[in-house]
């Protein structure tokens, strides 16, 4: 099972990072970092495969693929503002974190827009 691999992975980085803050505390930052990315590289395949089920449905069920990209995007923002919120929240850097979340999410409405607007679009037609 891969999940084992990653917690392994995690776990082995925390292990290392426990050790290195009593000599090195500086370089902690880097084993976080360095553990996220071999993370992200072990589950890559999985979102390519989850992208392309995503795609098949999305054709299939005649959904309008801009739709698709926009919800793609904002997965995307989410997972990437969380890992580096984690980060800075690991290097003991509160306010930034708060920062880039809040930035993560102004963009994430901002990329919403379209299916915002396409939903009012509906509700009016709908309406008398």
């Amino acid at each position: 099972m891969e999940i084992i691999k990653i917690i392994g992975v995690g776990l082995i980085g925390l292990i290392l990072v426990i050790v290195l803050k009593q000599y090195k505390p500086e370089f902690t930052i880097y084993i976080s970092l360095l553990v996220g990315a071999i993370i992200l590289i072990m589950v890559i395949d999985k979102l390519a495969g989850i992208i392309d089920i995503l795609a098949n449905l999305s054709a299939k069920a005649n959904m309008n693929s801009e739709f698709l990209g926009i919800l793609i995007k904002i997965t995307g923002i989410a997972f990437l503002t969380e890992f580096a919120v984690s980060i800075c929240k690991d290097s003991g850097e509160t306010a930034i974190a708060s920062k880039i979340d809040l930035g993560g999410k102004i963009m994430i409405v901002a990329i919403s827009v379209p299916i915002l607007s396409a939903l009012l679009e509906l509700v009016v037609k709908i309406l008398p």
